[in-house]
């Protein structure tokens, strides 16, 4: 009697051409607006008047710049204290290519400055002209902005030596400064990976790449190079058609600088056909009031020549006139 030998094999699953992956610079900005309170706003305030001040802290000490609240006795801090525009160098480093947006566009100095009457440091820069010139312990004063306008970009930079002691005008009408706007900027070059490599060149082609985790149970859009099932890539691509279901949503009412489209409008999640993962997107062509959880929609593509290697290939999502999918199809994706 024979003995047949059996063996199970597996298939491995089918993955994406290893090519080059996609590389290209980033750059995110936005302008950031706040209110300061009464402690930020005074120093500010002075600031726009041409005048330094600090805060006594419940040690004795004046602290500049000034915190809101004391590190001891976690009260408010509002003791202001007038310091002088000269002060000493305690550290500093060389900053030999500036970048955009920098206080100053040639070499310079960041450099913590204890200025007189103050018991700690600000940070600043030092014109000093070369690496040469900077030393710790070295005196410096203050040079004004032209125009201040309550920022601390009104100390335009610091100068070495104790300067002269004439200083501009302060302006006429004392400033009260109670809300700043500060622009937030960060440059840098992206490498994508192997999996967002192949989402990406989909989606120039108009196609909708997925990720099929290595269990084959789920489809992640776009997909990732650690799936938080098991850790593993998921890097089998699976087309997905470019119609979906709306799992949750919020209506936009607050306009925004650099706003594209007039509230009110709905940012949604959309769960693609055949995906496990939702991802956001706009919903427009219908009245806000309409849009709800289950809505089917379709998306709408710009024209092709205006196609890249971004999502945003896709203008919007719309109303598909399909009936409303099951709550039971989303309810794990919400």
């Amino acid at each position: 009697m024979g003995i047949v030998n059996s063996t199970t094999t597996k298939t491995a699953p089918k993955t994406a051409p290893r090519t080059a992956p996609l590389s290209a610079p980033l750059n995110l900005k936005f302008d950031y607006t706040r209110s300061v309170g009464p402690t930020i706003g005074g120093f500010l305030s002075a600031l726009c008047d041409r005048r330094v001040v600090g805060v006594r802290g419940s040690d004795g000490r004046v602290l500049v710049p000034p915190p809101e609240y004391d590190s001891r006795t976690f009260e408010p801090l509002t003791d202001f204290v007038d310091v002088a525009p000269n002060g000493t160098v305690t550290s500093w480093t060389w900053e030999d290519n500036p970048l955009p947006g920098q206080p100053l566009t040639h070499p310079f100095a960041w450099a913590f400055i204890k200025l007189d009457g103050a018991d700690t440091a600000l940070l600043h820069v030092v014109d000093a002209g070369s690496a040469d010139t900077m030393q710790t312990g070295m005196r410096v004063h203050v040079h004004w902005a032209e125009q201040t306008v309550g920022s601390i970009l009104d100390i335009a930079y610091f100068l070495p030596g104790d300067g002269p002691a004439e200083t501009p005008a302060a302006p006429e009408t004392p400033a009260e400064i109670s809300m700043i706007t500060t622009p937030v900027r960060l440059s840098y070059n992206h490498s994508a990976s192997h999996e967002e490599s192949f989402y990406l060149r989909g989606i120039a082609e108009g196609k909708l790449l997925g990720g099929r985790t290595q269990d084959g149970r789920q489809v992640y859009i776009p997909p990732r190079s650690a799936s938080p099932t098991d850790g593993l890539p998921t890097a089998e691509p699976v087309e997905l058609p470019d119609k979906g279901t709306v799992t949750t949503f919020c209506v936009v009412n607050v306009p925004f600088m650099g706003q594209r489209i007039k509230p009110p409008y709905i940012a949604a999640y959309i769960l693609l056909d055949g995906a496990d993962i939702a991802f956001l997107h706009l919903v427009l062509e219908c009245d806000a009031a309409d849009v709800r959880m289950g809505m089917r929609v379709e998306a709408v593509w710009k024209p092709q020549e205006e196609w890249g290697f971004t999502l945003e290939n896709i203008d919007h999502f719309r109303p598909s006139g399909e009936p409303d999918a099951d709550f039971d199809s989303y309810k794990n994706h919400l």
